[in-house]
């Protein structure tokens, strides 16, 4: 076995993913009953994810030292979060508007899924939800969000205490480094849970179900693929400074599990060990940016948000105007921030930002059939951004080794 071992996990698990692939369309649906293997896989990931953002979040604040330097770094990952998501929703506005994927779709042809009920949750029950009544409870229903302020609070106290906290911030960088150590031995199972999961989706989903809604499948790419390669691109080139190919191989490993599982906080493990061992970010700021981003940094959901409804806008024939655009950006962004980083969230925020502009609901059955299958792309875009912001800041901060940018061979 010790052949396995030799390849890099990133070609693996690209093998993997490409045989899964054939696999599913050779098999056909009963490639679902190797989807167990996928699942166990995801429950193993999903396992470290409780653990891990709250010891690596907590050493990473402690680590940083001081609170105006804790600041600027939330300060500036904050702001391209923001940004991004902007840049990110109007690309899917003018993609759905340019191409106009819903015009002349016979919807008779598509099969409706199920329609998610509109949350009934005010923003000031949002705002609440933020701050954690039980710690406990949080982090046993893995409410990320709660659980990033009580990490963040704790870390703060640290930092607040000085040396009077120094032993218990040694307690978290031990914390942090074991669980770092265990999300290596799981990983080592990535290539069978890749493996099974794409088998499972390409023959369930098949070539017919992509038929009908084609031009929609077609444009989620294209805008994610955009998003990735060019805004991703110019934040590494022009604001990080550093090798863009560079970044892409040392994110190889996070953007292959992103895609297989569909979920940002089953991939988080892998973004932390490729940012801090590929990518040369500190352990600090990558604990920091990429736990915050995996929650609320969704640029590939927030671009399919504006894309989906107008979408829903042609089919039905919804006329929108300037102030819709507008409110559309700012709801998806919301939404997109809202979603929580698991399979199918996005379904789920469409009802807040088709309502805000009047598109029915209906449009939600109509893509669930293949949201999975876009959904792989949108989550490859999310995690690849958390990984650029980490980069970004931590270029801007002196915080990155831009020696430990590794090659190839190496990831």
């Amino acid at each position: 076995m010790g052949w396995w071992f030799r390849i890099p996990l990133w070609q693996r698990v690209i093998a993997a993913l490409i045989l899964g692939i054939i696999t599913g369309f050779a098999w056909g649906p009963e490639a679902a009953s190797i989807k167990w293997i996928g699942d166990f896989f995801i429950r193993a990931v999903k396992m470290l994810v409780v653990p891990l953002i709250f010891f690596s979040l907590v050493s990473g604040v402690a680590a940083i030292g001081d609170l105006r330097k804790l600041g600027k770094v939330g300060g500036r990952a904050m702001l391209l979060f923001v940004v991004t998501g902007q840049i990110a929703v109007w690309l899917g506005l003018m993609l759905g508007s340019f191409v106009q994927p819903g015009i002349g779709v016979d919807t008779s042809a598509i099969q409706r899924g199920a329609i998610p009920e509109p949350s009934a949750t005010s923003w000031t029950d949002m705002v609440l939800s933020i701050v954690p009544e039980s710690p406990v409870q949080v982090m046993a229903d893995v409410q990320v969000l709660p659980l990033i302020v009580f990490a963040l609070l704790i870390g703060i106290g640290i930092l607040m205490a000085k040396e009077e906290g120094t032993p218990v911030a040694k307690i978290f960088d031990s914390g942090a480094v074991i669980m770092q150590k265990v999300t290596m031995i799981v990983m080592e199972l990535t290539p069978f849970g890749v493996f099974a999961l794409m088998a499972w989706v390409a023959g369930v989903l098949g070539l017919d179900a992509l038929q009908s809604l084609a031009k929609l499948v077609a444009l989620n790419y294209v805008g994610c693929l955009l998003i990735i390669l060019v805004m991703y691109s110019a934040m590494i080139r022009f604001l990080a400074k550093v090798p863009v190919v560079g970044f892409y191989r040392g994110m190889i490993d996070a953007m292959a599990v992103s895609y297989s599982t569909a979920s940002s906080n089953a991939t988080l493990p892998v973004t932390l060990r490729c940012t801090q061992r590929n990518l040369g970010v500190s352990p600090s700021v990558s604990s920091f940016v990429v736990s915050l981003g995996a929650t609320i940094n969704m640029n590939g959901t927030a671009m399919y948000l504006g894309l989906a409804t107008l979408f829903g806008a042609q089919i039905f024939g919804v006329d929108l105007s300037w102030a819709d655009y507008i409110m559309i950006s700012v709801t998806a962004t919301l939404g997109a921030i809202g979603a929580a980083g698991i399979p199918g969230a996005g379904l789920i925020m469409m009802a807040l930002v088709f309502g805000s502009v009047g598109v029915p609901l209906e449009t939600i059955a109509f893509v669930a059939g293949v949201d999975r299958i876009m959904d792989m792309m949108r989550t490859t875009t999310n995690v690849t951004g958390d990984a650029a912001v980490a980069v970004t800041v931590a270029s801007m901060t002196g915080e990155l080794n831009v020696e430990e940018l590794v090659s190839a061979d190496d990831v």
